[in-house]
This record gives structure tokens, C-alpha cells and sequence, in this order.
């Protein structure tokens, strides 16, 4: 298999024993006939595409993009398949860099080998575990594959997993056009973000890179994270250990300028994370007559989690660390937008300079001082 760049050497991982790791162990989706899936997969298309008028006229954001973007309606092994390819893209100068490091030490060929093996098969089960968790992603790092098409010129694409979503609205117990419409908006609202705002990307993906460089990370100690993580799928943490989720990813940052890097990839996340869940409470009354109900039992969802494993995960993961981003930035997008209206917080996307700090994500009253009181004085 070649589609995620050829032949070489598999390195630090085996990427594609991830993706076939995980398509073997990716659990089946719900019960459902042929037909009701083709419905389900039209329905959501249809979906997307009104989406996008709702979130263009609620956010008052111009996309000239939008076509470049592909949707996708993926199954959990499309999932996979799509996320290999990006973590595959954007990871690769810091594995470059691993495995030079590694490459002069004795019987580095051979133990590179078998190490990006078994590190393929431990992110495989990460991501197999992943994939039913999943309801939709906005891919802003897509590299375009034969079945995988992403948008040319570095746009990116919308991912659905039709799966997921039928599962969640069963669980949940709510009315099923009604919540795939809902998921609709929130993705929606991120392909707007990045083809309203063209500097977005670049941005992103220069501050994601330039935390990269300034890892110097132990090979080894990379590697055992991922092993952590599949340790807990597999139920290999010692008993006796503490229910403290184990150690995060996020504890691989060392110095000072990766923290000064991360707080700003955290203020910006939130801020994307926030404003598409406001979008879609915004636009949602207009559309989604039930939607008090779905977002009422959603956020008891998320709160809560599932169990035991999926805390331990959330954490080691850094998930948990993305739902405080969601109330965060919601918090911060709607205390803008009631002080100085949808135009005045429109702002943000005016440049980097004008993103909200980690710091003006608590304080928003912040924000507005400096942005706007500059603009105006």
C-alpha cells in the first residue's frame, strides 16, 4: 500500500500498518440497512451544502474557498485513512528529525524498523478507538490522495462520519434530521473560518511547525507516549496505578518558546472552537427546531464521558484540554459579540496581530480595549 507517500522507509512509523492496524480493529458501525445508509449520506450532504449559506449569513464572513474544499462522507476507516495522511504530513519534519537522531546510534536500521512497526500498530489502536468517537473534522492539512480528495492550493476538506453520527443521534434519542443538520453547522462553521480567513492556515501551520523545531525530544520518549495511550486501550495500566489519566502529550513541551508557541495554538483554538459552537447556537433556532434539547443533552454527553478508559484517554490525548477550549472560546466569542456586535468581533480575522491571547480568551473585555481602542484612537 503506497497511497500515503510511497515506499520508503517506514522510519519512526509505519504508517500504513497504522491504517491497517486500525481498519482491522475499528468497530463496527450501527444496524443499518443499505438503503437507510444511502439516505443517510445524501441527507448529510445536503445538509452541508445549506449549511454553508446559514453560516455565512450569521457570521457575515465572505468565502470565495468554499468550492476548494471538498465534503467528504466517510465511514470510521475513511476516518482513519484521512487522519494517517495529515498527521503523516504535518508531523514529518519532527520525525525527520527524531530519526536522524537516532540513525548513528548501533543497530539503528534494524531497531528503526521494528519500532516503527510496533509504533504503527499502537497508533492504529489509537486511532481505531478514535474513529467511532468522531462526528465531523474540518482537515486543514489534507494532502490530496487517490480516494481521499482535498482542496488543490493547500485547501483543505469537511469530514462527516455518517457512522458516528446515526450513533450519537440514537444515543442521545433526539430527531435525527434535526441533529445532522446541527453537526452540519459546527463543521461547516470551521471550513468557513479557513476560507473566509486565507492567512488562517499559513498561520496555523507556521506556529505548528515552529513548535516542532523546538522539540528535542528523546526518541524513545515520543514513542512511549503512543505506548501509554494504546496501554490503556489495551487495559495494560498497572492496577495499583492512580486514575490520573497518565501523562499528555502536551507534557512533551520543554522550553520556554514552545510554552510561549502553545499558548498561542491553545488562544487560537479556542477561538475556533468557541465560535463554531456559538455559530451553531446562533443559527440554530432559525433551523433545527429541536435544538435546545440536542444541545442540552450533547453537553451532558461531552461533560461526562464514558468511562474509566475514556478519561484516561481524554487526558493523555489532551482531549480534555479541547472541551475547555469549546466553553472557553464560546464564552469569549459571545461576551465580544454583546459589547460590540458581529462586525466588531469580526475583527479577529483581520490578522495575527488581532487573534485574542490565551489571556484575552479569559478576559475578553481585554480584547475589545486593544483591538478596538487602537482602531479607533
Amino acid at each position: 500500500m503506497t497511497g500515503f507517500g510511497g515506499t520508503a522507509s517506514p522510519g519512526m512509523v509505519d504508517w500504513n500498518l497504522a491504517v491497517a492496524t486500525a481498519t482491522r480493529l475499528v468497530r463496527p458501525g450501527p444496524d443499518v440497512s443499505r438503503d437507510e445508509a444511502r439516505s443517510v449520506v445524501a441527507e448529510l450532504r445536503r445538509h452541508a451544502k445549506a449549511s454553508e449559506e446559514h453560516v455565512r449569513g450569521f457570521t457575515r464572513l465572505e468565502t470565495e474557498q468554499s468550492h476548494d474544499t471538498p465534503v467528504l462522507v466517510v465511514d470510521r476507516p475513511g476516518w482513519v485513512r484521512a487522519n494517517v495522511a495529515g498527521f503523516r504530513e504535518i508531523l514529518k519534519p519532527l520525525l525527520d528529525k527524531m530519526q536522524e537522531r537516532r540513525g548513528g546510534t548501533p543497530g539503528s536500521a534494524v531497531l528503526g524498523a521494528v519500532g516503527g512497526k510496533v509504533t504503527g500498530v499502537e497508533l492504529g489502536m489509537l486511532l481505531s478507538f478514535l474513529s467511532s468517537r468522531v462526528l465531523g473534522q474540518y482537515e486543514t492539512f489534507a494532502p490530496a490522495g487517490r480516494d481521499l480528495p482535498a482542496g488543490a492550493n493547500g485547501g483543505g476538506r469537511l469530514l462527516l462520519v455518517a457512522p458516528n453520527i446515526v450513533h450519537v443521534e440514537r444515543e442521545l434519542d433526539v430527531e435525527p434530521h434535526d441533529f445532522r443538520l446541527w453537526v452540519c453547522l459546527h463543521e461547516e462553521t470551521h471550513r468557513t473560518q479557513f476560507t473566509a480567513v486565507p492567512w488562517l492556515r499559513d498561520h496555523l501551520e507556521g506556529e505548528i511547525q515552529s513548535f516542532l523545531a523546538e522539540t528535542d525530544v528523546d526518541p524513545m520518549t515520543f514513542l512511549e507516549r503512543i505506548r501509554e495511550a494504546a496501554q490503556s486501550l489495551a487495559g495494560g495500566r498497572p492496577e495499583t496505578e492512580e486514575d490520573d489519566g497518565g501523562r499528555s502529550f502536551v507534557e512533551l513541551v520543554q522550553t520556554p518558546a514552545q510554552r510561549e508557541i502553545l499558548g498561542r495554538l491553545t488562544a487560537v483554538m479556542s477561538l475556533l472552537e468557541g465560535h463554531a459552537d456559538y455559530v451553531m447556537d446562533g443559527v440554530g433556532p432559525s433551523v433545527v427546531p429541536s435544538v435546545a434539547e440536542i444541545r442540552e443533552k450533547f453537553q451532558q454527553r461531552r461533560a461526562k464521558g464514558a468511562s474509566r478508559l475514556d478519561q484516561a484517554l481524554r487526558k493523555l490525548l489532551g482531549l480534555d484540554a479541547k472541551l475547555k477550549q469549546y466553553r472557553d472560546g464560546e464564552r469569549f466569542v459571545r461576551a465580544v459579540t454583546d459589547q460590540v456586535g458581529i462586525d466588531g468581533f469580526n475583527r479577529v480575522w483581520t490578522s495575527p496581530n488581532t487573534l485574542p491571547t490565551k489571556a484575552e480568551i479569559a478576559k475578553p473585555a481585554d480584547w475589545v480595549a486593544r483591538v478596538h481602542r487602537k482602531a479607533e484612537s
